[in-house]
């Protein structure tokens, strides 16, 4: 049984704005290879974040809207995980 998500992505793009695009869709198409049905991505533009815990203080923040198997979401966070371009993963 396919359950509804939302998984809300920060991305690392600093330095480089004008990739964002084509990150967004590399990893809506990780979503797609893991089993995922994507309904919908909303792209939240960049954000200052309210404190900086890290060498980062500001992400591009997207919202990625799918229903999945439960089992797929370990998955997907092991492989964001991984992924130099996200900086954060809720």
């Amino acid at each position: 049984m396919k359950n509804r998500y939302e998984a809300l992505l920060v991305l690392d793009t600093q330095g480089r704005d004008d990739t964002v695009k084509d990150v967004v869709e590399r990893l809506e198409a990780e979503f797609k290879k893991e089993g995922a049905q994507v309904e919908q991505v909303q792209k939240m533009d960049r954000r200052n974040f309210t404190y900086s815990a890290g060498p980062l203080s500001s992400g591009y923040y997207v919202n990625f809207i799918f229903q999945s198997e439960p089992a797929t979401i370990d998955r997907l966070r092991a492989k964001f995980r991984l992924d130099d371009d996200v900086y954060r993963q809720n």
